[in-house]
């Protein structure tokens, strides 16, 4: 049984995609400090803005955890067929 590759990001990759959140999170943040209202608004936004946050990396976590359930799922199921043909080769029977 071949095992499934394993798909490895790149340290640039990596990079990029925290300055982007990095980025992505100060400027709203920024955008929420110097907006001309009231405090109580500003504070609503910030908290709506963080349960968006949290709520994004629980949707990412969820999506590849179904991804890697699926992957190990597929797995068992080539292992069984794998199994199975191993068991009925026809060219060995007399």
């Amino acid at each position: 049984m071949k095992p499934l590759p394993f798909q490895k990001d790149t340290g640039a990759w990596i990079a990029q995609v925290w300055c982007s959140f990095f980025a992505a999170l100060s400027f709203s943040a920024i955008a929420i400090l110097y907006l001309p209202t009231e405090n109580t608004t500003k504070g609503f936004l910030a908290v709506s803005y963080l349960f968006s946050i949290s709520s994004s990396f629980t949707l990412a976590k969820t999506i590849r955890d179904n991804q890697e359930a699926l992957r190990l799922t597929s797995r068992i199921d080539e292992a069984r067929v794998e199994k199975i043909l191993a068991e009925h080769n026809l060219i060995e029977r007399p």
